[in-house]
């Protein structure tokens, strides 16, 4: 009897699992879909350049101060930590070419992935959603208007190219808040810190960032804007999908940043 039970168990337990792969599957091929469609209305009339400025503003200039503060104080750390480390070796030359490096590489591009998608990917999975429940999507297809012309498309315009620009600030925030630590803080020599800097920062690890941000970006419209779409429920089912918007979003841009990395370095 106990042994039936056990079974009975791990075939529940294995039924689960093998659901839940399913949907995520299901979810990676729906979002490829949206974005074949997004590709084919991109150039389409009527133009959304008015919908694309907007959504700029609110993607770009509103997640502007978080981006900041979290730039600014991860290079700060990161120059606390580093020079901790490198003293044990006499290097704390080389603190500067580290902050470098990591900010305009990595840190600065997931960091602001991640709050961007935390940010304007649960606003755009909460808004989409409350049209689904709400019936206001159904309504611009009886207006013959196309839901993804009008409402995806300029979302995921806007994030690819307004993400990129929030990074460039994000690295020059964070290389400042490691250089206050650093040089007024723990007593570093400014020119070594920025001879190091410019000695071992090179073009290719900024654009590198760059390009890492664009893909974050349009993954995290499409993956929002795809969760809003398929919300059902009501106000519940909205809370639902804007939380598994905001979760997979936020794993999809670290695991991207793995295959983007390999590929690039």
């Amino acid at each position: 009897m106990a042994e039936a039970t056990k079974r009975n168990g791990i075939a529940i337990a294995l039924e689960r699992f093998g659901a839940r792969v399913f949907r995520a599957l299901e979810d990676l091929g729906n979002v490829f879909v949206l974005f074949l469609q997004c590709v084919s209305w991109l150039f389409r009339p009527p133009s959304e350049i008015r919908n694309i400025v907007k959504q700029m503003e609110e993607v770009g200039i509103r997640s502007l101060p978080v981006v900041l503060v979290t730039a600014t104080f991860t290079g700060m750390v990161l120059a606390l930590q580093s020079w901790s480390g490198f003293q044990r070796f006499q290097a704390t030359s080389f603190v500067g070419s580290v902050v470098a490096l990591s900010i305009t590489r990595e840190l600065g591009p997931v960091f602001a992935g991640l709050m961007v998608s935390g940010r304007v990917g649960a606003a755009m999975a909460a808004e989409l959603g409350t049209m689904k429940v709400t019936e206001q999507i159904d309504a611009l297809v009886t207006l013959a208007t196309n839901p993804v012309k009008y409402l995806v498309v300029p979302r995921v315009v806007a994030s690819t190219m307004v993400l990129p620009v929030l990074v460039i600030f994000a690295d020059l925030l964070g290389i400042v808040g490691g250089y206050f630590v650093a040089v007024y803080l723990l007593g570093a020599n400014p020119y070594v810190y920025t001879n190091k800097t410019y000695q071992y920062l090179e073009f290719r690890d900024i654009y590198t960032g760059l390009v890492k941000a664009a893909v974050f970006g349009l993954l995290i419209a499409l993956i929002s804007c795809h969760h809003g779409f398929v919300a059902e429920g009501g106000a519940e089912g909205v809370g639902r999908a804007t939380t598994r918007a905001v979760v997979a979003s936020s794993m999809v841009v670290l695991i991207s940043d793995y295959f983007m990395t390999s590929l690039m370095f």
